[in-house]
């Protein structure tokens, strides 16, 4: 595991679709968590380098959650692009279902940007799949944490620097790969927070102790009610969690 301090840990969802709604979280919390996940609905919205620009001017680091999948030399081309918007995008995600092709396409890409290059972190099965899903619908045979580890294990051997993965496949990962390769994982939910749409979630403070270094977590922190304190608040409680 990365050694950072635990509101370091935190990377906040900026599920919104507007660039004022998504400054205004950053405002409030700059200073209180490790960074910013900004994804396809603010990006299809705003635009990639705007929104990038926009964050990193007021003090943010971004995580660029885009999940690229497409043939390895598309996939470098927009790997080049996201490190061509400079050392504020700290961390940009792929498919892993993209294949090690990709994979080593996008690794190498980013190995010519040089030292200030984002992390390169391939998805491996999102937190609202389940078993039942992946095999009925994906027609994937093997259990989802097998199938996991063996994204895992690709994507390290390609080259990239780790993986997004549901808490409940730290450990499995963990054991598979060892300790260098970083896990950020989704399906984060702190006990005073509703589960949405997540299927596979587990508490900040399990996250971390089963081996996670980074946590992403949106509306229990960005739609925190006032009961709760509001976003400011419930990031605060969050990392303050992850203390004990």
């Amino acid at each position: 595991m990365v050694a950072v301090a635990p509101h370091e840990r935190i990377l906040v969802a900026l599920d919104v679709a507007d660039l004022a709604s998504a400054l205004a979280l950053v405002e409030q919390l700059r200073g209180q968590v490790g960074g910013f996940k900004v994804g396809m609905e603010l990006c299809t919205a705003v635009g990639v380098p705007q929104v990038v620009h926009a964050v990193a001017a007021q003090g943010g680091a971004v995580f660029l959650d885009l999940k690229f999948c497409d043939i390895p030399n598309t996939v470098a081309g927009a790997v080049r692009s996201a490190c061509a918007l400079g050392p504020a995008v700290r961390m940009l995600t792929l498919h892993c279902h993209g294949g090690a092709a990709m994979l080593r396409a996008a690794a190498e890409a980013a190995r010519a940007a040089g030292p200030q290059r984002p992390l390169l972190l391939g998805v491996t099965i999102m937190t609202s799949l389940d078993a039942p899903a992946l095999r009925d619908e994906l027609g994937v045979a093997g259990s989802l944490a097998e199938h996991v580890v063996h994204l895992a294990q690709m994507a390290q051997a390609c080259g990239l620097d780790g993986v997004v993965a549901s808490p409940h496949e730290i450990a499995a990962i963990r054991a598979a790969c060892g300790p260098d390769l970083l896990i950020v994982t989704p399906g984060v939910r702190p006990v005073w927070a509703s589960s949405g749409d997540q299927r596979r979630v587990m508490t900040p403070a399990e996250a971390v102790a089963a081996g996670s270094d980074y946590l992403v977590i949106g509306r229990p922190i960005t739609a925190a009610p006032a009961e709760v304190g509001g976003p400011y608040e419930a990031a605060i409680r969050i990392a303050a969690e992850l203390h004990m």
